[in-house]
């Protein structure tokens, strides 16, 4: 776990870059909110505010981001206003907050942006109930919401929008479907189920800290697309929040809200969840928690006690999530990992053709975004499988085809970087054989998304470039047709 965090490759030291420019408009948030007179939940609230709008805005295009950055308090402050109004009326807060979370994970369905605003609509219902606001609070905590976002956007598409000199990110659509077929509308009646049970249980065992729970169910729901996807995230959620406590006991139970520590300690734990996300859930959960524990230090609540109720919280949130996704409209590991498995493979074949034109003398030809799209689809194929690979995984068999599948994919990634790399290459010239080893490239994907059993193999590698590359490629397609299927025709993960 820790060489996943520090260890993994950072190209263009974009992590860096994202983690330290939330710690500088998450502060200047907080300092702007300060200077506005606004109260502690004031200011907790805006630096909230800004949090979310850095981290959950994920747009392809710069522009794209700009739109949805400001559309973040149409889709916040209404559900702010509601949760405030309905503070002393539970029965009808907690409803409206099912529905929150419903809405927000059916608004997956149109995109980054609609997951973007979903997330800060209920990230603003639980930030009412974590400061128990009421009406007269709401002009304060909508003020300090408008003042973060317009920092944040300042920050983020004006001083320091590192963006603008980097490609459009390519977005993988998920699977498609109508109806229940779609993920995102099964997801979004999971997540209900699931917050529901969340909700009643996380009542039972703390009548002023139930939120917690029902906030573990949501955020283990988000970014994923399976119940295998699903279970494992709630593990892994459960894992950071013990190691979090556990920094909290070392670090933010001794602080206690000493203003200046604790602004230090915020700023360590904004930057390490911004740093970590994209590579360890378990590490980005390490800091949600420990960021918690200093804000509940500096309202003067936090105690051993309070750290114990949050980890049973946890654990509440995570039993609804893993009860909703195996008895609720489940969606098995095996569909969603096949899907992702065969755009990674068509991606191949998109690259490897955009490569061959360029190769070939096509000015408009261009394999990079290829490129770029393959690592997204890689990534989103490690999540799914990572339910088959995961240490506690009793079946064996699967675990070695998993893995063995996620070695050729990556090696299939490789060849294309490379392949792509010699194509950028003004001097490099066109080979007769590159046409046949294109064709070649493309026959295997397409036996590998029909599902045939046996695919030939390369002939002897060439010195060229560009042809040994596409004989990597033929190499690894050839010899991902075993772990995919098994002789009996069974697929990767079972039914």
């Amino acid at each position: 776990m820790l060489k996943r965090v520090f260890v993994a490759p950072d190209p263009g030291r974009v992590r860096l870059r994202f983690a330290a420019r939330a710690v500088l408009g998450i502060g200047l948030a907080v300092v702007v909110c300060g200077l506005a007179g606004h109260s502690l939940a004031g200011a907790v609230t805006g630096g909230l505010a800004a949090l979310l709008a850095l981290f959950t805005v994920a747009d392809p295009t710069v522009r794209g981001q700009a739109v949805t950055t400001a559309l973040l308090p149409a889709a916040g402050l209404p559900v702010l206003a509601a949760a405030a109004a309905l503070h002393a009326v539970p029965v009808a807060r907690d409803l409206v907050f099912l529905a929150v979370v419903g809405v927000g994970v059916y608004a997956r369905r149109w995109g980054p942006r609609g997951h973007s605003l979903g997330v800060f609509a209920f990230m603003t219902f639980f930030v009412a109930q974590f400061l128990h606001a009421t009406p007269g609070q709401l002009p304060e905590l909508s003020a300090a919401v408008l003042l973060s976002v317009l920092c944040a956007a300042a920050v983020r598409f004006g001083l320091w929008c590192y963006e603008r000199r980097l490609p459009p990110a390519p977005v993988p659509v998920p699977p498609a479907g109508t109806g229940l077929a779609r993920v995102t509308t099964r997801q979004a009646v999971q997540a209900t189920a699931g917050a529901g049970f969340a909700l009643v249980v996380g009542q039972l065992v703390s009548g002023q800290r139930w939120y917690w729970a029902v906030g573990a169910t949501w955020w283990i729901f988000v970014n994923t697309a399976s119940r295998g996807e699903t279970l494992v995230r709630g593990f892994r959620r459960v894992l950071g929040t013990v190691i979090g406590i556990g920094l909290g006991l070392l670090l933010a139970v001794p602080v206690h809200g000493a203003p200046v520590p604790t602004a230090v300690l915020v700023a360590v734990a904004v930057f390490g969840i911004f740093y970590s996300a994209a590579v360890s859930y378990t590490w980005m959960m390490l800091w949600v928690t420990f960021l918690a524990e200093l804000l509940y230090g500096l309202l003067g609540v936090l105690s051993p006690g309070l750290l114990a109720l949050r980890l049973t919280e946890t654990g509440v949130g995570a039993l609804g999530a893993a009860l909703a996704v195996l008895f609720v409209l489940p969606v098995t590991t095996h569909l969603t990992t096949d899907a992702w498995i065969q755009r990674a493979l068509r991606c191949v074949h998109a690259g490897t053709a955009e490569a061959a034109a360029r190769l070939a003398g096509s000015t408009t030809a261009d394999p990079a975004p290829r490129v770029a799209e393959l690592e997204q689809l890689l990534g989103r194929v490690r999540l799914s499988v990572a339910p088959l690979v995961h240490p506690l995984n009793p079946m064996l068999g699967r675990k070695r085809r998993a893995r063995r599948v996620l070695t050729l994919l990556d090696d299939c990634a490789r060849e294309i970087r490379g392949l792509a790399a010699v194509a950028a290459d003004p001097q490099a010239s066109h080979d007769a054989r590159l046409a046949a080893a294109c064709w070649r490239v493309e026959a295997a994907v397409e036996a590998l998304t029909r599902g045939s059993a046996r695919i030939a193999g390369p002939a002897e590698p060439p010195t060229e470039p560009a042809l040994a590359h596409l004989h990597g490629l033929e190499r690894a397609l050839a010899e991902l047709a075993e772990p995919l299927r098994t002789p009996s025709g069974s697929p990767l993960v079972g039914a």
